[in-house]
């Protein structure tokens, strides 16, 4: 019983050395000691600092790499990856406002333009207003550590709202139409996109050398059905991590 207890000590030992090591190592990641893009010490290295087997530290990066933190490249090392992204749902209603208040994030909103304008052509193709229909049209960047990292783009219908007032939408569209103007939104279709940057992006986007804009676009609905606006997100793609639950369905 006793060599029983020894094995089991022994073991616990083991478990908690790479335990720790992964602990420390997350940490540092977390705390940008081990910045993004960057590779981490070898195998080796790791090993010699921490005064332990290249075995017991593999355990340690195979939960760094289970967990998010890494990725392993053959003959290149472990990878750091960018744990700091913010997350955007894909699908469901929910406005820039919430998502930065669930994840417990600062942002500013500047309005660059909050005008009528006539409906445009691509609208008006998809069959969602009328050629010379009248429209609230809304640009505006979200600020977040400094940078403007979101472009927004809104056409709204002028049937339900004659003006968005630019106080307002600096906090939140959605809080002015749903509690100030009593706006039942309901539903929603969404699509997501990645373009080439284009020239507005380059004005209103710190790009930070990225080529390419990560874009959700969608036509949001009232409760009874009508439409309500038209929206484009640009998004700088190395900032976000677009995510969205999935279940897979029992084929009988």
């Amino acid at each position: 019983m006793l060599k029983y207890q020894h094995i089991v000590f022994y073991l616990g030992e083991i478990m908690n050395k790479f335990f720790k090591i992964y602990l420390e190592l997350r940490e540092k990641i977390e705390n940008r000691q081990y910045r993004y893009n960057s590779l981490l010490p070898s195998e080796n290295e790791l090993a010699k600092e921490y005064g332990v087997s290249r075995e017991t530290i593999r355990k340690a990066l195979l939960l760094l790499l289970e967990n998010g933190y890494i990725h392993k490249i053959q003959g290149k090392g472990s990878i750091v990856l960018d744990i700091h992204k913010y997350r955007v749902p894909v699908s469901g209603l929910i406005s820039f406002k919430e998502i930065q208040e669930l994840q417990n994030t600062v942002s500013t909103t500047k309005v660059i333009e909050n005008k009528e304008i006539e409906a445009p052509e691509f609208l008006i193709k998809l069959g969602l207003a009328k050629r010379g229909e009248k429209l609230i049209y809304l640009l505006r960047q979200r600020f977040i550590d400094g940078e403007a990292v979101i472009l927004d783009k809104d056409y709204i219908k002028k049937t339900f709202i004659e003006n968005v007032p630019t106080r307002q939408v600096e906090d939140s569209l959605y809080d002015y139409l749903e509690d100030e103007m009593g706006i039942k939104i309901s539903y929603g279709n969404k699509h997501f996109e990645i373009e080439p940057i284009n020239e507005e992006d380059k004005n209103y986007i710190d790009l930070n050398d990225n080529k390419h804009i990560a874009v959700v676009k969608g036509d949001v609905y009232t409760e009874g059905t009508d439409f309500l606006h038209y929206t484009e997100s640009r998004h700088r793609v190395d900032k976000f991590h677009f995510s969205e639950f999935a279940r897979r369905t029992n084929k009988k």
